[in-house]
């Protein structure tokens, strides 16, 4: 059946909401990871985090039974489950649970663009052009401004290594989904990348914490929306933006997470947001509008 206009038209809407909406869902990851770390330590919850994950993958597998990947698609699949989904979140939930505050945990995975625009120009073959460097540079320095005053409290030590394991992860995971994963159906693909990342908390959980978890209303709330929403929800935007877009343009929405976390984080938590922090969040929406701003290709007169 042909598409109607009204298809086409929901298509360009969707195509238009979509990064805002992952922007918006990836940033109250930080936020539910704090209320989840009230009942569980942080491996431990990422284990039964993904042990939901996997069995609603499942039930989708079962019912649409999309194909399989061949034996180096599912390695790679697996590679890329564990640096998204493993390295990453255990990366911010380490750092959440020893103390360092939620603005502040979005804050070094929120220099992404810098990196990935770095890896991308040599190992994907992206040409990052001179206005969308001016732009990542301008969203690095959104970006201080945004959380210049964010308490270094808790365990500085484990929170700034923990911050940084989780900027290269997603940096690399990022990237790797792209050059090698983009032909897996995402059905079979993110099962098979949730799986690999399970089997990693759970090994972390039994090796490094005492699984003690208190199943109060807040944790068993916290951890649905992080389960569905952020696990399904956001990841299934972020892999359709990078089947859709350059790696640097999607790299370049990871600018606005920090300062849509720390206005989350002052609504529920109190935590301090003052005018050069609101300055800060209109630097970086500029910056991704420069980083996504259409390239104008020149057409030669014979062409």
């Amino acid at each position: 059946m042909p598409k109607t206009k009204t298809d086409s038209e929901f298509e360009q809407f969707a195509a238009r909401a979509a990064p805002a909406l992952f922007v918006l869902l990836w940033s109250t990851g930080f936020i539910g990871t704090k209320y989840v770390l009230g009942g569980s330590e942080p491996l431990t919850y990422l284990a039964i985090r993904m042990a939901f994950v996997v069995a609603l993958m499942a039930i989708v597998v079962a019912i649409w039974r999309p194909k399989w990947p061949n034996t180096k698609g599912f390695a790679h699949s697996a590679v890329a489950g564990l640096l998204v989904h493993g390295f990453y979140l255990a990366g911010t939930a380490v750092a959440i649970y020893h103390s360092v505050p939620a603005g502040l945990s979005a804050l070094i995975p929120g220099l992404q663009p810098i990196l990935t625009s770095t890896l991308a120009n040599r190992w994907l073959g992206e040409r990052v052009t001179p206005l969308q460097w001016t732009g990542l540079l301008v969203g690095l320095a959104g970006t201080i401004l945004v959380l210049h005053s964010r308490s270094m409290s808790g365990d500085v030590g484990w929170g700034w290594f923990a911050t940084g394991v989780a900027l290269v992860s997603i940096t690399l995971g990022t990237l790797y989904q792209k050059r090698f994963c983009t032909k897996i159906d995402w059905r079979s693909g993110n099962l098979i990348q949730f799986v690999a990342a399970g089997l990693f908390f759970t090994a972390g959980a039994f090796v490094f914490e005492t699984r003690v978890v208190h199943w109060t209303t807040e944790f068993i709330l916290a951890l649905a929306w992080l389960t569905v929403v952020l696990s399904i929800g956001s990841i299934g935007l972020l892999y359709w933006l990078i089947r859709h877009s350059a790696a640097t343009s999607v790299a370049s929405l990871f600018y606005l997470v920090p300062a849509t976390t720390a206005f989350m984080a002052y609504v529920l938590f109190n935590e301090r947001l003052d005018s050069v922090s609101i300055i800060g969040m209109a630097i970086c929406a500029a910056a991704v509008l420069l980083v996504n701003r259409p390239v104008k290709t020149e057409v030669s007169p014979g062409s």
